[in-house]
C-alpha cells in the first residue's frame, strides 16, 4: 500500500496524536518525536502533527484536513477496550465507510485471550473500518489499521513502535535527512543571527536553524543544518563554521 510521490518531491506526512490525557498533561506524548525520528531516517518529511481530544467530531475534521494535504497521517491513540476509545469508529467516519467486528482481528486476539477472556471491551478492539487492511502488533495481539493513506496505531508507546516497524519499510521512502549541528561557543544568537540568516539565503535545499538551551554551564546554542544533499550540506556547514569562527576572533579582541 506505499504511494509514490509526485516527480521528486519527498513523501510528507503528518501525525495526529488523540487523547485527553495528552491534552491534560496527564500523559507526556512521546510518540510524536519517535515517529518524526523514524521518518527522517526513511526520507519523509514530517510536516505537521496535532493533538485532538477524544471526540468524534474533533477526530474526523482534524483527519480529513490532514489526509488531504499529506502523503500519510498517522494516527496515535484511541483504539483500546474502553468507553473512550473511539478512533475507529471517527476513522469509519471521515471514509464515510462501515465498521464492524473484522474476523481477522478476532482471530489475532484470540492468540491471546481464551474465549472467556474475550469480553465485549475486547471485542472493542476488534472493530476495524470496511476495507481497511491490518497493522499486525506482536506485542498485545490488538491489531492496527491502514485505510487510505490513513495509518492507526496504538498510543502505548511501545506497541506503537512494533507497529511502525511493520508500516515502516512500506512506506514511500526518498532520501535521508542530514543532519550537522555546530556548537556557537562564546557567540549569542544576537551575534550571528543575521550571519546565519545569509547563510540561508544563500543556500536553498538546506535547512538552517538556531537552538539556544540553557544548561548548568550558562547558555548553549547551536546551529543545526539539515539537507537531503551531502555536498550542500556540507558547504552550508562550512560556511557557518567560518563565520563563527570569525565571530569569535572579534570577541577575543
Amino acid at each position: 500500500m506505499a504511494q509514490e510521490t509526485a516527480g521528486d518531491r519527498p513523501a510528507s506526512a503528518a501525525v495526529l496524536v488523540i487523547g485527553d490525557e495528552i491534552l491534560s498533561g496527564r500523559t507526556q506524548d512521546v510518540n510524536t518525536s519517535y515517529i518524526a525520528n523514524y521518518l527522517a531516517q526513511i526520507g519523509v518529511d514530517l510536516r505537521e502533527a496535532r493533538i485532538v481530544p477524544d471526540e468524534t467530531e474533533a477526530i474526523v475534521e482534524a483527519l480529513n484536513a490532514l489526509r488531504a494535504r499529506y502523503t500519510y497521517v498517522f494516527t496515535t491513540g484511541g483504539i483500546g477496550p474502553t468507553h473512550d476509545d473511539i478512533t475507529a469508529d471517527a476513522v469509519a467516519r471521515a471514509f464515510d465507510v462501515d465498521i464492524g467486528e473484522d474476523p481477522r482481528a478476532i482471530a489475532l486476539l484470540r492468540e491471546r485471550f481464551s474465549e472467556g477472556e474475550l469480553n465485549p471491551a475486547r471485542r472493542r478492539m476488534a472493530r476495524i473500518p470496511k476495507g481497511a487492511e491490518l497493522i499486525f502488533n506482536a506485542i498485545s495481539k490488538a491489531p492496527g489499521f491502514w485505510i487510505g493513506n490513513v495509518i492507526v496505531m496504538a498510543g502505548v508507546p511501545m506497541i506503537m513502535q512494533n507497529m511502525m516497524d511493520v508500516v515502516g519499510p512500506r512506506l514511500a521512502a526518498g532520501p535521508p535527512v542530514l543532519v550537522e549541528t555546530i556548537e556557537a561557543y562564546g557567540v549569542s544568537e544576537g551575534a550571528y543571527a543575521a550571519g546565519l540568516e545569509a547563510i540561508a539565503r544563500g543556500h536553498d535545499g538546506v535547512s538552517v536553524g538556531s537552538y539556544p538551551s540553557f544548561t548548568s554551564a550558562g547558555f548553549r546554542n547551536q546551529i543545526v543544518l539539515r539537507s537531503r544533499d551531502a555536498a550542500l550540506l556540507a558547504r552550508a556547514t562550512s560556511a557557518a563554521q567560518a563565520m563563527l569562527a570569525s565571530l569569535s576572533k572579534e570577541n577575543a579582541r
